[in-house]
């Protein structure tokens, strides 16, 4: 289990908020059939369990966009200097 009370993912404003989200969106929806990442989100103001869910689900949102930028970086580095 990924969540821990005092580490989750905060992200700085709603575009990285959605960025992440686009992430994970199609695995979620895979995982949690006839829910939404939008009906975690909504509960998760009043439920323990979906609000832990959700940190969870942002975790692996924050894993995958830091192996993204990541692969960006290596393949930058491979490109020939413009002359």
């Amino acid at each position: 289990m990924l969540s821990d009370a005092h580490h989750f993912v905060r992200p700085a404003d709603a575009a990285e908020r959605a960025y992440l989200e686009s992430l994970i969106r199609e695995d979620f929806d895979r995982c949690h059939p006839g829910e939404t990442l939008e009906d975690i989100k909504r509960r998760a103001a009043f439920s323990k369990e979906d609000r832990r869910l959700y940190q969870d689900w942002m975790a692996v949102a924050a894993m995958r966009a830091q192996a993204l930028a990541a692969t960006e970086r290596s393949a930058a580095a491979c490109l020939p200097a413009a002359a």
